[in-house]
């Protein structure tokens, strides 16, 4: 695979474009931590790359790019992603960021506003809102909290950086041949796929080996203030059981442009399992169906966002969609079966009601 060296490491990446058009828009994928570009690769690259450049790469650290003694708080990562785009020739391009890819391209964003056309965030966690004391937002987490409390992994949901840590508990419990609780799966995925054991000796060494764990857990550069500057278009999905969605409901305040949208039944690591809906939702975004609706405010209210969900969604046996009178329909093999249910569900309420 190709490589290149940028600010002081050497980066893996790919590049895929099956768009013949002149005219054709760059597309950069950021993935999370202890995950690598395969993330991207096989359910997203490889369809985005018929209307986009689409480039994937590791993080510093990561999959098969250098692992350096240092360089890894967000700023310099987004710095070694601005290094990589410019040795590609990429002056400007969309943006898609899992969890803390995200921390990295809106780090990227304040070093570089002028070259980011649009940013999709996938379930991102910020400094921020991690002290954010009210837990309501994060129910499941007592759930997560039995699971962790009847395996042994003295871990709180309430720190601030629980996920960081749990990923390094779950990579030594891997290594030492100690399954994963069905019930963690979903927050820990890159430990749990074929690669899992490389992954999480790969995850363990950078860990200890390296300053990573300090300055990855230290400030992430992106207070409220600076997002507020943020202009350009951002859709912001967040899962329903993910931790992170109390980022979600602090960055509402923050941009009122934004398009919030709510993924049903899922955690942190919903675009692994969820690939279809994020790529429907991006695709609707890109092309203007998405964020563009007038939101009305009343005089005096402040101007906030709210989370939205789409009307048909998948979960692990289909498609389901929803009704003002029945909260969960299916389940239908395809999405095309769902919707023309819906659609006919529609008109006959309509013709009941005339």
């Amino acid at each position: 695979m190709p490589t290149a060296n940028v600010n002081g490491s050497r980066i893996n990446f790919v590049q895929l474009c099956q768009c013949d058009q002149p005219d054709r828009e760059d597309l950069v994928m950021v993935h999370g931590l202890a995950a690598n570009m395969a993330f991207w690769y096989f359910k997203y690259a490889c369809e985005l790359a018929q209307e986009y450049r689409v480039t994937v790469f590791d993080l510093r650290g990561h999959g098969r790019s250098e692992m350096t003694e240092s360089g890894y708080t967000p700023a310099n990562l987004a710095r070694d992603m601005a290094g990589l785009m410019d040795q590609l020739n990429i002056p400007k391009a969309h943006f898609v960021a899992h969890s803390f890819g995200g921390v990295i391209a809106m780090n990227f964003a304040l070093q570089h506003k002028g070259r980011v056309q649009s940013l999709v965030l996938a379930d991102t966690h910020i400094a921020a809102a991690r002290h954010v004391k009210d837990q309501r937002e994060w129910a499941y987490g007592l759930t997560v909290q039995s699971i962790l409390d009847l395996h042994g992994f003295d871990l709180d949901t309430r720190d601030p950086y629980f996920g960081y840590k749990l990923l390094t508990r779950v990579a030594q419990r891997h290594l030492n041949g100690v399954a994963v609780p069905s019930g963690l799966v979903d927050l820990i995925n890159p430990l749990t796929g074929g690669g899992g054991g490389r992954t999480a000796a790969q995850w363990l060494r950078l860990m200890e080996t390296t300053s990573a764990e300090a300055e990855m857990m230290g400030d992430d550069g992106l207070s409220l203030e600076a997002l507020r500057t943020f202009a350009f278009p951002i859709i912001a999905m967040y899962g329903d059981r993910s931790p992170a969605r109390l980022t979600g409901t602090e960055l509402l305040e923050v941009w009122p442009h934004a398009e919030f949208r709510n993924v049903r039944n899922a955690g942190h690591f919903f675009p692994a399992s969820r690939h279809d809906e994020v790529i429907s939702a991006c695709r609707r975004f890109w092309q203007g169906e998405l964020g563009h609706t007038q939101r009305r405010h009343r005089s005096g209210e402040t101007q906030r966002g709210y989370f939205r969900s789409d009307r048909i969604f998948k979960d692990t046996l289909g498609w389901y969609f929803t009704t003002r009178e029945l909260p969960r329909i299916g389940p239908f093999a395809e999405f095309e079966q769902a919707q023309a249910i819906l659609t006919q569900a529609v008109l006959n309420n309509i013709n009941a009601e005339t």
